[in-house]
């Protein structure tokens, strides 16, 4: 008797991934661990305006190199670029994602999605992915205040 093989598990993560650093990559690896076996891995990279939008800077890298860079990466299936006018009802319907994996600072976007979810009534797990050991280089940020300090003497 032939086994049915089973659907692989769609995996959504998202981020800005600017200055790409091992924070990133563990997020990531955790995210896809979420899907289970076989699980697909969708990543979105947030797009220039959006980043200027929420954080008020334009990011260093641009979104079509943060794109190139996170989909090289061998845990990621597949990294495409966010909406302009960024919508998670939009993301979440064009994805249909399984499992949507949030990192420890998306506790914004963990209300948004929650909420969309439970008022649409789907059946999507949410997992928000912890912080990891503290390291001197795991963030963007202090890796741009390490180039700063470095080079200001």
């Amino acid at each position: 008797m032939a086994r049915k093989h089973a659907k692989r598990k769609v995996v959504l993560a998202s981020g800005v991934f600017d200055l790409l650093h091992l924070g990133h990559v563990r997020f990531l690896e955790e995210a896809k661990k979420a899907g289970g076996k076989n699980a697909e891995l969708i990543v979105i990279i947030a797009r220039d305006s959006t980043v200027q939008e929420m954080k008020g800077r334009k990011p260093v890298m641009s979104e079509s190199q943060r794109r190139t860079l996170v989909e090289s990466l061998k845990v990621v299936d597949e990294a495409v670029l966010g909406f302009e006018d960024f919508d998670i009802a939009d993301v979440i319907e064009r994805i249909k994602p399984d499992v949507i994996a949030l990192g420890y600072d998306q506790a914004a976007m963990e209300r948004q999605v929650r909420e969309y979810i439970g008022k649409k009534g789907l059946n999507i797990k949410v997992i928000q992915v912890g912080k990891f050991e503290e390291d001197e280089l795991d963030s963007s940020s202090k890796i741009r205040q390490k180039i700063v300090e470095k080079f200001s003497r």
